[in-house]
């Protein structure tokens, strides 16, 4: 019934750590999910550096941020500025190019405060992968939800329990969040040969759960075989984030760009390096540069050799 367990692995990124669950050496990806962060849960002081992501670039994926605490402030080079703020979906779909920053609003960062959620990438499918670069924002009361004796479930992207959410991914899926009382039971969406999906995992994010009798915490994803119809049975107070899909193919992962095609991604980094992806109007003084380049590059670094590009 259970595939594999995936420990997080804590990441410090400077000030504030998140849990790196995929890319997994031995299961790089759950469907088309090919990254997958939890950010905190973390405790901001009063002034303190919280979430400072500068702008950065992506290829061939779609990112989904999610938060239960806290809120970051996306902006884009498609002249997006939006606050994401608990329960509400952020997705930008990349394509053939796109550059955002992730931070916090100085009036936030000066309050301080909680910050918990999640970061997900989908990569998309072969055919889809170069498509126009979009961003989509839905509310927290935009997307579909059941609760009952103790169970809350939002369906965050996807398809599941016959339902459709507004997300506009490109490819089968499903993503859904898990608010359990301690006590409480539910089932993930089925396997393909019932009508769901090949693929699908259970992250802990918060509180512990029991499937097939094993007990699992807070930042361990279990991963079902694909014949798996278990009961989840929350052992605490728990939120779960649940996903799966349908395979897209091998792709091949490098910093922020994702792709089915090594010279793809050689000149994403070219681009990169150029100059020749714009920065986001509102966020345009600095930038991350490719690894390996200095901390303070200038907007035409010059090269280095590059880190191995890494299998998935």
């Amino acid at each position: 019934m259970i595939e594999l367990v995936i420990d997080a692995r804590r990441k410090d990124l400077g000030g504030f750590e998140v849990g790196r669950v995929l890319p997994f050496h031995s299961h790089r990806m759950v469907g088309p999910f090919i990254f997958l962060d939890q950010m905190g849960p973390a405790e901001f002081a009063p002034g303190a550096d919280a979430i400072n992501v500068r702008p950065h670039p992506h290829i061939g994926l779609s990112t989904l941020t999610y938060l239960f605490e806290g809120e970051i402030m996306h902006r884009d080079n498609l002249g997006y500025t939006q606050p994401i703020r608990p329960g509400e979906v952020n997705w930008m779909t990349a394509g053939s190019g796109i550059v955002h920053s992730e931070r916090t609003d100085p009036l936030k960062k000066a309050q301080g405060g909680a910050m918990h959620g999640m970061q997900a990438w989908v990569a998309l499918p072969t055919e889809k992968e170069e498509i126009a670069p979009s961003f989509t924002h839905l509310g927290e009361d935009a997307q579909p939800t059941y609760e009952n004796k103790g169970l809350f479930a939002r369906l965050v992207a996807g398809e599941a329990f016959g339902e459709k959410a507004g997300t506009p991914v490109q490819s089968p899926l499903f993503y859904v969040h898990w608010e359990m009382a301690e006590g409480v039971r539910a089932a993930p969406p089925p396997p393909k040969s019932k009508g769901g999906y090949s693929e699908r995992a259970l992250f802990v994010a918060k509180g512990r759960i029991e499937v097939d009798g094993r007990a699992f915490h807070e930042g361990q994803m279990v991963v079902l075989s694909a014949s798996a119809e278990p009961t989840v049975t929350a052992l605490a107070p728990s939120s779960v984030m649940v996903l799966g899909g349908e395979p897209v193919g091998e792709r091949l992962i490098w910093w922020n760009f994702v792709s089915s095609s090594q010279t793809r991604l050689d000149q994403a980094k070219a681009d990169w390096k150029a100059g020749r992806m714009s920065l986001p109007a509102e966020d345009a003084l600095e930038f991350i540069p490719l690894p390996d380049e200095p901390a303070q590059a200038t907007r035409a670094p010059e090269p280095v050799e590059p880190k191995p590009t890494e299998p998935v």
